[in-house]
């Protein structure tokens, strides 16, 4: 707690001000921390860590410049885009984040929510939050022990310990199944690991909406929505392309052939297990009704797609003969219902040409009739 006021005030804003200016590299750090300690003492070891820490949250923070954090609550901190766009789902609501930690969903609430509250067990995070987002109203209090009534209950329970990840949300910290039970009956949303088994939520007492979230280009959460505050069973937000895809869409994808372009969709598309409704809005076919590639004539606007130039049955020997006429050189290998491994397969591969090319490889059909296919192709981009 001495850290975090000395950091709030005056001489240490300065401090960290100066102390920013380091290059802090590995190969500076020594000459600077030896640099920062002549200057600051004590006090070095908070101070390098912050700036560091900033450094760091540049990944998720438009302007992390001012903010404090842990090194466990900045890996466990929303991406601010992510944040923004669950804060719209829940404008003009009365909120209560039950899990605040330092602030990242509070600094988003506070901008669309008629009231907001937050809350956290951990005094050291409740008291950098109390500078990070300054006129939030704060009070210590364990999330599974309700303190307001009527509001919409947020929260991000930890999914690590000791650095390393737990992937049973009975784990978490609160637990997925004791807030599911404490809350029951309540708006409730919790941010979970995007990899959480759906099967069990319904297990575990859950029956809402399931929203997977991508943002540069990548898969950064699924997020459970009570059935109060439910649109859908299944949700995929990319946030990159400002689109959304529900169960509820059509979903009458056919099966055909490749066509001119292969499509790998979106993370948060395949992961929400709605593949078939992504392909049907774009006027795109499966190549298989097991498998997430998605094929088409025409490649639907800023979506990456791989143009097909051959398709053989997958054979390595086969494979590296057809790289090479084609003077392949850097090689991006996508697989998907295929035992392979994408990097030891490149370096077996050995290109040495001057084309950039991909390679999809994929399991076509069902039982004995299956074949492993490789499509040869140019990517979009």
């Amino acid at each position: 707690m001495g850290d975090v006021a000395y950091l709030r005030g005056d001489e240490g804003r300065a401090a960290l001000a100066e102390v920013g200016d380091y290059r802090l590299t590995e190969a500076s750090r020594v000459a600077d921390i030896a640099s920062a300690r002549r200057r600051f003492g004590d006090r070095t070891a908070v101070l390098v860590e912050t700036v560091l820490l900033r450094r760091r949250a540049a990944a998720k923070f438009a302007d992390p410049a001012r903010w404090l954090f842990t090194d466990e609550a900045l890996q466990q901190c929303t991406a601010e885009p992510v944040a923004r766009h669950r804060a719209a789902r829940l404008a003009r609501r009365r909120v209560h984040d039950v899990t605040c930690s330092v602030g990242a969903e509070l600094a988003a609430l506070r901008g669309t929510a008629a009231v907001l509250l937050g809350s956290d067990l951990d005094p050291v995070r409740l008291a950098m939050a109390r500078g990070n987002v300054a006129g939030v109203d704060l009070c210590r209090a364990d999330a599974l022990a309700p303190v307001t009534r009527d509001t919409v209950v947020v929260a991000d329970p930890a999914r690590r310990s000791a650095g390393r990840r737990r992937f049973d949300p009975r784990d978490y910290t609160p637990a997925l199944d004791l807030l599911l039970e404490v809350y029951r009956g309540r708006d409730l949303v919790v941010k979970c690991a995007p990899g959480i088994d759906f099967g069990q939520l319904a297990e575990l007492g859950f029956h809402g909406e399931i929203e997977v979230c991508s943002l540069g280009g990548s898969v950064r959460e699924a997020c459970l929505w009570s059935a109060g505050l439910a649109a859908a069973g299944r949700r995929a937000t990319l946030l990159d392309r400002g689109e959304q895809i529900t169960d509820t869409d059509p979903d009458d994808c056919p099966v055909a052939p490749a066509g001119r372009w292969i499509v790998d969709p979106d993370g948060a598309v395949v992961r929400a297990g709605l593949v078939r409704q992504y392909g049907t809005r774009h006027g795109l076919w499966q190549l298989d009704p097991d498998i997430a590639y998605l094929s088409g004539d025409e490649l639907p606007d800023g979506v990456r797609g791989f143009e097909v130039l051959a398709e053989i049955g997958f054979d390595e020997k086969r494979l590296r003969r057809e790289l090479s006429a084609r003077d392949a050189g850097t090689v991006e290998i996508l697989v998907r219902g295929v035992d392979v491994d994408p990097d030891v397969l490149r370096r077996r591969l050995k290109p040495r040409g001057a084309e950039r090319l991909s390679v999809v490889i994929a399991r076509i059909g069902t039982g004995a009739a299956s074949r492993a296919v490789a499509f040869i192709c140019r990517p979009s981009r």
